[in-house]
């Protein structure tokens, strides 16, 4: 009797639903996907290419898909989806628009050049017979130990940087573009992770590059679990990971609540205190005060090539999203973070500058100007108004290849141990290689704001729009921090040109093309922004406008 009755049972059974598929505008995501991509094809170079040959293999794959990344970006932003076409793609997982196409843009640029200091191997002196590149011959091998030196001499070298780096670029491209926090977070992690793991793979001090990765992780997790903390606290305030929703929340526009949410929907703690744990997320990656501490250290001990490409290229992404959470996501809270903001930028910009007149290392020096500088970007953050989005656009593109060509120049600077990167080692560079010198006083000039440099004009946009949008007092704090900051990067200067050079002191490396066409491109930033920066500052006008 039991098998009729199961069959009726079958045939009573309820038609199953039809789900829908997903709609991806593969297109428009296309920068990422690339870079994602080649990213995954050099995994399997690394599992299947020949030792010999994985060097070659992984620069080519790296230089074409950011270079053809970037290609996608000029191609969607000519096709009007920086402006006219704006919208939400991916089902309102990432916006196409101007901030997000401009961005991307810069993070490739940037990416490719720094990628050309990853390839560069003719800094060190050759060992048994192998050009040698910054990073460790066996990144697991022990330091110090049989197996580590076994692996210098067989040649050995560490070219999964290549993936690694295009893994931590791709993050950072949907890093800006995020439309909803969830994505917001993975895109964290897929950029964060990778940084840790380069940080850890110096060739020279390799245990001072181990701590420097173990305490970047440390406090990348704890800044991680912060970050998804407020994720949490925002989705039970407002019943939804969406930018768009959590606005409308905050507005008190939504009409339609979920009867399971509507014990906590539009609660303000949980709205205040999710938005704090995010923010404080995103100002741990672009190095605010208080949560800096990790950036001297990490940018010290990593290595060179990689800091530089830290530093540009984190700040760049990190801004990109804080900028579109608080000008989508939190509007109607400005009267509420704005006065946190206030306090932070000013900390971070009086702290930056004074903390870096005592440092002796060249590479700490640098750490602690972007401390600053993240200050000063903060400034037209605060702006709240069309003009300090687009200022900061301009800064962040003007202050990432600034700061790659610096950390660039750091590299050539050698002595027995590797890089000198103490300062006294510095004096009287200016006799020994006069171009070395000169191209780096280019470079701090540009970070110190002087005139006719790109610095200059970035630092201008953006107090003109913080002292436009009301925050007159934050910009007279940043003019007095630059010029705090202009006395340890003159210091420099007249360290390299003005003092005797050293019978021991360090030579300077006769890079390969690659490390000169970095340099070349930072030097040649830095002064078309500096003396015709109009164009680009229209650019990033045009690009000022998030889609909402």
């Amino acid at each position: 009797m039991s098998a009729p009755t199961v069959h009726s049972l079958w045939t009573m059974a309820a038609p199953a639903p039809d789900i829908p598929a997903p709609t991806v505008e593969y297109g428009q995501l296309s920068p990422t996907l690339i870079v994602i991509g080649a990213a995954v094809l050099g995994i399997l170079v690394e599992a299947f290419v020949p030792r010999k040959s994985r060097y070659y293999a992984q620069v080519f794959l790296a230089v074409v898909a950011l270079a053809a990344a970037f290609a996608a970006v000029v191609a969607l932003a000519a096709g009007g989806y920086g402006t006219t076409k704006a919208h939400i793609a991916a089902m309102g997982a990432i916006a196409v628009d101007g901030p997000a196409l401009f961005l991307q843009g810069t993070i490739l640029l940037a990416g490719l050049v720094a990628i050309f200091t990853f390839a560069e191997r003719r800094l060190d002196p050759e060992a048994h017979g192998n050009r040698v590149d910054s990073f460790a011959a066996q990144a697991a091998a022990v330091p110090g130990s049989d197996s580590e030196k076994a692996a210098v001499k067989a040649g050995f070298t560490t070219t999964e940087v290549f993936p690694l780096a295009l893994f931590a670029i791709g993050g950072m491209l949907v890093f800006p573009a995020a439309n909803d926090l969830l994505t917001l977070f993975i895109a964290l992690e897929v950029f964060s992770l990778p940084l840790y793991l380069l940080c850890a793979v110096a060739r020279r001090n390799r245990l001072m590059s181990q701590e420097a990765a173990v305490k970047y992780f440390l406090l990348g997790a704890f800044a991680s679990a912060f970050t998804l903390f407020g994720i949490a606290l925002l989705y039970g305030y407002a019943g939804s990971v969406s930018y768009a929703t959590i606005a409308d929340v905050v507005d008190g526009t939504v009409q339609k609540v979920d009867p399971a949410l509507a014990g906590t929907m539009g609660n303000d703690a949980l709205l205040l205190v999710g938005m704090a744990l995010v923010v404080m997320g995103l100002l741990f990656k672009v190095g605010a005060v208080p949560f800096h501490m990790w950036t001297p250290d990490v940018y010290q001990g990593a290595p060179t090539p990689v800091t530089g490409f830290m530093a540009a290229a984190t700040k760049v992404a990190a801004f990109g999203a804080l900028l579109r959470l608080l000008y989508v996501v939190l509007p109607g809270m400005r009267w509420d973070w704005r006065p946190v903001m206030w306090g932070v930028a000013i900390v971070t910009m009086l702290a930056g500058a004074i903390v870096a007149i005592t440092q002796t290392d060249i590479k700490r020096l640098l750490a602690y100007s972007s401390i600053a500088h993240a200050g000063f970007i903060l400034a037209g953050v605060i702006a709240t108004s069309p003009d300090g989005v687009s200022s900061v656009l301009f800064y962040l593109a003007a202050y990432s290849f600034v700061t790659i060509g610096a950390f660039a120049v750091v590299t050539l600077v050698r002595d027995a141990g590797g890089e000198a990167t103490h300062l006294s080692k510095w004096a009287g560079l200016g006799r020994r290689s006069p171009l070395v010198a000169a191209v780096f006083a280019v470079f701090l000039l540009a970070f110190a704001g002087i005139p006719l440099t790109s610095g200059f004009a970035g630092k201008f946009a953006v107090f003109k729009a913080a002292a436009e949008g009301g925050a007159g007092a934050l910009v007279v704090v940043g003019v007095l921090s630059s010029a705090i900051a202009a006395f340890f990067y003159i210091r420099v200067i007249v360290l390299m040109f003005f003092s005797e050079p050293k019978a021991d002191g360090p030579t300077v490396a006769v890079p390969s093309p690659l490390t000169m066409t970095t340099i070349g491109v930072g030097v040649a930033v830095t002064i078309v922004l500096g003396l015709a920066p109009q164009y680009f500052l229209d650019l990033a006008s045009q690009a000022g406008t998030f889609v909402r």
